[in-house]
């Protein structure tokens, strides 16, 4: 038999892995090129996946003959229900909590009503036929309810505009000017795709967002690191580093002056610094996990001591740059490294076993075809990113928006939060693959296999007081999946869980109408609540938590200074990455 992957006469610019260069092709890099285009047309994921999930279940569900046959009979008992629903004699099902298809009151007329009964017992249906032969892998079983549920929300009639009656209402009311003016957000959302600005583009980087006075006073081929001005005559002596996450841009934490919570802190007598990712083009296609360590995260330290003097750092990560703290400070804890003062840790996760809906796109199989998509890109670009974050409340961030945006005819009012989710960035082949595959899909930083320098970090060795975050409808960072570092460490933590989501329930500024949090501390060799017992334990407190946070600082921190010198100033914040597109 023939080697299939000897070399063929075909030459293609490619080097290694992921770095270009020229070599003979093997069938193995005509394989990516195939998979790189399927990708178009799946978004991304791999149809094998699916595949391997609906023949799990079709496997299960012939060899369970009766269990099958059942739905059937399930089938004919929904049509009979269905039936009495029409005639008067069974009461009608209640909307799922969260569904927001069928809130409109048109929807609980005749005809219409009898339209979401039937969408909902069908959906139902669905759901136990998913549910059904048992024996299933039950990743497989996520991946196929998955699909299904995208199936289903594709063709709910909400989605129809001859059978969403608040569609042909708006149509009849306003003579079809609900569809031209329609027709016009969407040409202005494609031109926005394009990178062309819009005159409803009222959230301006540098100026209505990012606004906060400072200078940039590091840069290397990874990062900008931001010094803020101060505005108070004393700081507290140890400075605050911010590490964001690099799936979006740093100022989700300088939104507007009024919710900016690096203006806040600044405000609070806190000598701030935040590093600004750069946006990654295919060049940067081989940089590495360890890198936004190295050259990120250990390079900023090194840049703020080099302007503060000797004090030591407080620490501070969000999302994914706080994982990366994580790392870092288990590095520096192995190496004897004493630069930090605390860990606050903001929806960032360390033990991923437990890591929410992403999971659904985290296989072998999935990992493999999206490293072969990247590896002809060199970088996954924000619209493949936030279109897996999409399907995951395709109800509410696809459907519904499209009905409102495009059918209505109608725009969600601006705001700095949405302009900031608008503005994504492009993440290395390299770096995401590793870190999907290293965290969420192998999780080596919890179970002590993760290596930094040849060498596995533990984060048992950080021995700094923690402040971590969590919010209650996280699904990017479920709370419950943060809350599991106190299984990793026994040190003095203070957990915090807020209301909101991953942004939402993080930008939380002082007097936010409706915002609560619980707080509760983990004393060092203390018993440690499981997350229910821990909830039950703790009151909640109206406000925001910044302000416990604050507090918590003071606690950690040393005497007030005069504010230490600004560093050499490269340019004005918030910087040239920043505005990399």
């Amino acid at each position: 038999m023939p080697d299939d992957t000897r070399p063929i006469r075909v030459i293609v610019p490619r080097q290694g892995v992921f770095a270009p260069g020229a070599q003979t092709t093997t069938a193995a890099d005509l394989d990516r090129i195939l998979h790189a285009w399927q990708g178009r047309f799946t978004g991304g994921h791999s149809p094998s996946t699916t595949t391997l999930a609906f023949l799990d279940w079709a496997a299960h569900a012939l060899n369970a003959p009766f269990q099958t046959a059942g739905l059937g009979r399930t089938a004919v008992e929904h049509w009979q229900r269905l039936a009495q629903i029409a005639l008067g004699t069974e009461a009608m099902l209640p909307l799922p909590d969260g569904d927001h298809r069928f809130t409109n009151p048109a929807w609980s007329q005749p005809p219409y009503n009898l339209v979401v009964q039937a969408v909902l017992l069908g959906e139902q249906w669905c759901d136990s036929v998913v549910q059904t032969p048992g024996g299933m892998d039950p990743g497989n079983r996520r991946i196929l309810g998955f699909n299904t549920r995208q199936f289903l929300d594709l063709i709910s009639p909400s989605n129809w505009p001859w059978f969403n009656p608040e569609v042909t209402a708006a149509t009849r009311n306003t003579g079809g000017r609900n569809l031209l003016s329609g027709l016009d957000n969407l040409l202005r959302d494609q031109a926005r795709a394009r990178g062309i600005p819009q005159q409803d583009d009222h959230f301006r980087p540098g100026v209505d967002v990012a606004a906060t006075p400072g200078k940039v006073v590091l840069r290397n081929e990874l990062i900008e690191l931001i010094q803020y001005t101060p505005t108070t005559p004393l700081v507290g002596a140890e400075p605050v580093l911010i590490v964001p996450a690099w799936i979006m841009k740093y100022y989700i934490l300088d939104l507007s002056p009024g919710n900016s919570m690096i203006r806040w802190l600044v405000g609070q007598g806190r000598t701030v610094f935040v590093i600004s990712w750069r946006n990654p083009d295919a060049s940067m296609r081989d940089t590495a996990l360890d890198d936004y360590r190295s050259n990120g995260v250990m390079a900023a330290i090194d840049a703020v001591q080099a302007i503060c003097g000797p004090a030591r750092i407080h620490a501070t990560g969000y999302c994914l740059g706080g994982t990366l703290l994580a790392i870092a400070a288990a590095a520096m804890a192995r190496g004897g490294d004493g630069r930090l003062a605390s860990l606050t840790l903001l929806a960032a996760q360390t033990d991923f076993t437990e890591a929410g809906e992403l999971q659904l796109f985290i296989t072998e199989d999935q990992l493999d075809f999206l490293g072969d998509i990247m590896c002809a890109q060199g970088t996954l670009s924000p619209e493949q990113m936030g279109s897996a974050f999409q399907m995951l409340r395709s109800n509410d961030l696809v459907w519904s928006q499209g009905i409102r945006d495009y059918l209505l005819g109608e725009r969600e009012m601006p705001s700095d939060l949405m302009a900031w989710n608008s503005d994504g960035t492009r993440l290395p082949a390299r770096m995401h693959i590793e870190y999907l595959r290293d965290l969420f899909l192998n999780n080596n930083l919890a179970e002590g296999r993760l290596l930094v320098g040849d060498r596995p970090v533990a984060l048992g060795d950080v021995k700094l007081p923690m402040f971590v975050v969590g919010t209650e409808r996280d699904h990017i960072a479920p709370w419950r999946s943060v809350f599991k570092l106190h299984l990793l460490n026994d040190g003095a933590l203070t957990f915090v869980l807020t209301s909101g989501g991953h942004n939402a329930g993080i930008v939380s500024e002082p007097g936010h109408p409706h915002r609560s949090y619980r707080i509760r501390l983990r004393a060092h060799d203390a018993r440690t609540l499981g997350p229910d017992e821990w909830r039950a334990a703790t009151s909640p407190q109206d406000g925001s938590w910044w302000l416990a946070w604050d507090k918590w600082l003071e606690a950690q921190s040393s005497l007030r200074v005069a504010p230490p010198p600004m560093g050499a100033a490269l340019c004005d914040a918030p910087g040239d990455y920043m505005r990399e597109h």
